[in-house]
């Protein structure tokens, strides 16, 4: 994978991450925030947020993994 290519993924996933860690981090420490949302509201933005998470770390391991050689072929085990 080109080296830009390669920064730009890994700067995106950290920022997905990133903006993940800190949606769970006003939700768990100022849950007054949402204001008049429901408490299914509240569950249902952790759970995106956890997925989002999940997501981001999820492609950045594979971003590590793969490298910059993204687009060489690799035996599938």
């Amino acid at each position: 994978m080109k080296t830009q290519l390669h920064k730009m993924l890994v700067s995106s996933m950290k920022a997905k991450r990133d903006k993940a860690l800190l949606t769970l981090q006003l939700l768990a420490n100022n849950p007054a925030g949402i204001g008049d949302h429901s408490t299914e509201d509240f569950y249902n933005n952790a759970e995106e947020a956890l997925a989002a998470l999940t997501d981001a770390d999820d492609q950045l391991e594979t971003l590590c993994k793969y490298g910059e050689g993204f687009t060489e072929e690799r035996e599938v085990l």
